[in-house]
């Protein structure tokens, strides 16, 4: 499976492309940082973020983007544009039917240092060494997307397995009702003779 991973920013959004395969082995394909000036108007920022978006989906074909939940920061407006931010991306993988995935930035940590307290510094360290990386990537952006990406392929198949037993436990659970209605049918029925 090909995921491509958004740390989304608006003056700093981090892109990475990774491929994952029999257990949990994962190849780096690309990565990358596009930047929009902090001078420039908000909707002229958010078309060059989308136009980039267009272009790594065309380029890498990814299967699923995932993408850096909005976590409560101080800052609102840092919070606003981190989040128009993954609203461009989410909405262009949604354009061409791609799945989306939000994840925590502590549920990122957890799944690549074991730590959902880590830090940027031990999160680079993993994905460099994961990735079997010569160089670390940098910024930080660069490797909280590639994090983001072996996040999902890693936790993917436990939410797949998790929503199908929900699925299998709803119908054995309507099932169940409608035995249980009726049993107390067919009693209320013996109980009037």
């Amino acid at each position: 499976m090909r995921v491509f991973g958004v740390d989304p920013g608006l003056t700093r959004c981090g892109f990475g492309v990774v491929d994952g395969g029999a257990g949990r082995t994962v190849r780096h394909v690309a990565v990358d940082v596009v930047r929009t000036p902090a001078d420039e108007e908000l909707a002229r920022r958010l078309l060059q973020l989308s136009d980039a978006v267009e272009e790594w989906l065309d380029k890498y074909q990814p299967q699923v983007v995932a993408i850096e939940r909005v976590f409560s920061q101080h800052n609102v407006r840092t919070a606003m544009g981190t989040a128009q931010a993954g609203g461009v991306v989410a909405l262009a993988a949604a354009r061409r039917d791609l799945p989306v995935a939000f994840h925590t930035p502590s549920e990122v940590k957890a799944a690549v240092t074991g730590s959902g307290k880590a830090d940027k510094a031990q999160v680079t360290a993993m994905v460099t060494k994961l990735l079997g990386l010569k160089t670390a990537p940098k910024p930080a952006d660069a490797a909280d997307a590639l994090a983001l990406a072996i996040c999902h392929l890693w936790r993917a198949p436990m939410r797949t397995r998790l929503q199908e037993a929900q699925a299998r436990a709803a119908a054995l659970a309507k099932t169940h009702q409608a035995r249980l209605a009726s049993a107390l049918q067919a009693q209320n029925g013996r109980n009037a003779r």
